[in-house]
């Protein structure tokens, strides 16, 4: 596995997390929902034993993220989010693995959480349309960080960071 780059995503409390995952279930395209639902941080990351001491000296306390509106994705759909604290640890880490990060990484950073993906542009207005009629903002937990083996499709767990409460 040392060969194969890493993820990292925020780690959600359960009850958000059993959320997230079953709008992921009941919009995704059943053939291609290989993934829980997660909000990415890093897209790729370098696996070698300087990113982890990098994560492992994180001192962050749980925070709440707002779930604040839909997002069109153009083949698909998520939820928007705002938070000044994974703003903040998003910066952090960005500084701390600069000289490594892919130019996706190094684009703007939009937290989302996809929901739906790989669909036609009408399925997504569609989708977007309805989750955003009866939508009000909501909070969620972060508890932590997950860092995840890219494996080409699938990943694999390769650890977890977990904040104070």
């Amino acid at each position: 596995m040392e060969n194969h780059p890493l993820i990292l995503t925020l780690r959600l409390d359960p009850e958000s997390q059993q959320f997230f995952d079953q709008m992921r279930t009941e919009h995704f395209p059943p053939e291609r929902n290989f993934l829980r639902a997660h909000l990415t941080l890093f897209h790729h990351l370098k696996n070698e034993p300087q990113t982890t001491r990098v994560l492992q000296a994180i001192d962050q306390q749980a925070f709440s993220i707002k779930i604040t509106g839909m997002k069109f994705l153009g083949a698909g759909v998520a939820y928007a989010i705002e938070s000044l604290e994974l703003q903040e640890i998003r910066n952090h880490l960005a500084r701390a693995f600069k000289e490594t990060l892919i130019p996706q990484d190094l684009q703007g950073y939009r937290p989302h959480i996809t929901v739906q993906n790989k669909v036609t542009p009408a399925q997504a207005k569609s989708l977007l349309q309805s989750l955003s009629e009866n939508f009000e903002p909501f909070s969620a937990t972060a508890i932590g960080l997950d860092l995840w083996h890219y494996l080409g499709g699938p990943w694999e767990h390769h650890s977890s960071y977990t904040f104070g409460s």
